[in-house]
C-alpha cells in the first residue's frame, strides 16, 4: 500500500511572526496544554532579547503587520520587558500570557512601554472558565482569582487585554457561558470584554484530559480543492525558536513543522500539513490570530442558571467525529 502524499501550503505573505520566547517553560501546568508547557519542560528554552532581536532584524524587509510572543509563559523570561520594546519598533505587538505574574510594578513598565510606542501592544490573557470551579480544575487551583486579578491590574493600566478560552462546555451553554465571562470581568472593572473562544487541540496534555485526534482526522489534497488556503495560518505566519522556524505555535513538538534553521530560509518553503492538528485550523480557521467572539446580551435559548460547573467538551465546529 502507497501512503498518501501530504498536503502542503506556500507562504503567502508573513502577515504574522510568531516568537517562542519562553519555549516550554511556564509557572502552570495546565491539563490542556497543546505542548505540554510546565516549570520543568526544558524541550525549548528562553530566547534571549539578543536572539530575538535578530529574528526581528531578519524580518525588517519581510513585510510583517504583526508579532506574537508565546511560550510557555513569555513573562518567566527575564528579559521580556526589553524585548516588547524592541518588538514594538518593529510594528503590533502582542503577548500571549496566564496573568499570573503581573504584579502592578510590572504592569507599570507596561504602561510605560506601550506609551513610548507608536505600535499598539496586546495582551492576551488565558482563563479557561468564568469561575473558578470551571478554570482551576484545567489551569491548577487558585489560577482563577490569580488571573483575574491581574486582569484588573492590565484594565486600571488603560489595556484593554483579550481574555482567551479554550471550550470545554456545550455548545448549547455559549450564549450563557460568554455572558458569565462579561459578570465575572466586570467585577474587577473590565466592561465590555473582548472574549476570544478557541476550540480544543487534542494533542499535548488535552489528548490525555479529553481524546486523541482519530485516524480520519487529517487535512487531504481533496479536502483543500477550492478552500481558502488563506484560513491557514501557516499560510501567513512562521515561528522562531531558540533552536530553529517552525510552520505554526501549535506544532512545535512536531518534527514534520520544523522548516529550517532561520527566518530567511522558512519563508520560502511550503508548510506540510502532516499532523492532526492540522485539521483543527482546516475547521475553524486561523486560530491563533488576535480575532475575537462576540460578548453581546443574547441568551438564547438555554437557561444560564444551568451552566456546569465543569462541562463536557464540545466537538461540534471543533473537531470533526468522522460520521
Amino acid at each position: 500500500m502507497i501512503a498518501p502524499l501530504i498536503p502542503s501550503v506556500p507562504l503567502n505573505s508573513l502577515d504574522q511572526l510568531w516568537i517562542q520566547v519562553s519555549g516550554t517553560v511556564c509557572n502552570l501546568r495546565c491539563s490542556h496544554c497543546f505542548i505540554s508547557c510546565s516549570p520543568d519542560n526544558h524541550s525549548f528554552w528562553f530566547m534571549t532579547r539578543e536572539q530575538v532581536r535578530g529574528a526581528l532584524e531578519e524580518s525588517a524587509s519581510m513585510n510583517v503587520k504583526e508579532y506574537y510572543f508565546t511560550g510557555g509563559e513569555p513573562f518567566m523570561n527575564n528579559e521580556i520587558e526589553g524585548i516588547l520594546e524592541d518588538a514594538l519598533a518593529f510594528g503590533p505587538t502582542t503577548v500571549l500570557t496566564n496573568a499570573t505574574l503581573f504584579p502592578p510594578r510590572r504592569v507599570r513598565e507596561l504602561r510605560r512601554i506601550q506609551d513610548a510606542s507608536a505600535h499598539p501592544l496586546e495582551l492576551r490573557v488565558s482563563v479557561d472558565g468564568p469561575s473558578a470551579e470551571i478554570n482551576d480544575p484545567i489551569r491548577g487551583e487558585g489560577t482563577f482569582d490569580r488571573a483575574m486579578e491581574g486582569v484588573g491590574h492590565l484594565v486600571a493600566a488603560g489595556f484593554r487585554p483579550i481574555i482567551t478560552t479554550m471550550q470545554s462546555w456545550p455548545c448549547e451553554a455559549m450564549p450563557c457561558m460568554l455572558q458569565a465571562f462579561r459578570d465575572a470581568l466586570a467585577t474587577v472593572g473590565y466592561d465590555e470584554p473582548r472574549l476570544k473562544v478557541l476550540p480544543p487541540l487534542l494533542i499535548g496534555e488535552e489528548a490525555k484530559r479529553n481524546r486523541p485526534y482519530r485516524s480520519c482526522e487529517r487535512v487531504t489534497h481533496e479536502m483543500l480543492h477550492g478552500y481558502d488556503l488563506d484560513q491557514l495560518l501557516c499560510t501567513r505566519a512562521r515561528l522562531v525558536t531558540a533552536t530553529g522556524v517552525y510552520a505554526c505555535p501549535i506544532l512545535l513538538d512536531y518534527p514534520s513543522a520544523r522548516l529550517a534553521d532561520t527566518l530567511t530560509e522558512a519563508v520560502r518553503m511550503r508548510a506540510p500539513l502532516a499532523e492532526s492538528a492540522c485539521y483543527t485550523c482546516y475547521e475553524n480557521g486561523a486560530i491563533c490570530s488576535n480575532a475575537t467572539t462576540g460578548t453581546g446580551e443574547s441568551r438564547g435559548a438555554s437557561s444560564c442558571d444551568q451552566v456546569p460547573a465543569v462541562a463536557s467538551t464540545c466537538t461540534e465546529g471543533a473537531v470533526s467525529t468522522c460520521g
